[in-house]
């Protein structure tokens, strides 16, 4: 099976780098799936869940946003932050989530929420990957 090589970097460490079959991300235009020999491109990427397959499973990944190239050898992603399943603290993203949707809700017309929305797709996407790891291991 032809797959290609994944590097997935923040500011503070590569979270991945393997060979893989198959990247699906949250792009700024909606959500696109890498196969192997995929065109070049390069996109801004939305928070969200990101979900790589490999050896016929599929890991998930919690991403905050950052920028996504596809090279012929390869696909980058440059992440403003990146958190596999068992990293995430589920209280601590549910707090987020509680805290973003109080300012969306008592917020003032003139305030600009786009700070919120951001803030409350993060930590949907932390608590989606976080939820797929416990019912994936059927806890």
């Amino acid at each position: 099976m032809a797959t290609l090589r994944l590097e997935i970097v923040t500011a503070e460490r590569t979270v991945f780098a393997d060979d893989v079959s198959e990247v699906v991300a949250w792009g700024v235009e909606g959500q696109l799936g890498i196969l192997p020999h995929h065109a070049p491109l390069m996109t801004m990427l939305q928070p969200g869940d990101l979900l790589i397959k490999k050896d016929d499973e599929e890991h998930y990944l919690a991403i905050s946003g950052g920028f996504l190239e596809v090279r012929p050898d390869k696909v980058i992603i440059l992440a403003d932050a990146c958190e596999r399943a068992e990293e995430i603290d589920v209280e601590r993203a549910e707090a987020a989530r509680h805290r973003a949707e109080e300012i969306l809700k008592t917020r003032p017309p003139e305030m600009d929420t786009a700070a919120a929305e951001a803030a409350l797709r993060r930590s949907l996407a932390r608590i989606k990957v976080a939820e797929r790891r416990r019912r994936k291991k059927g806890i």
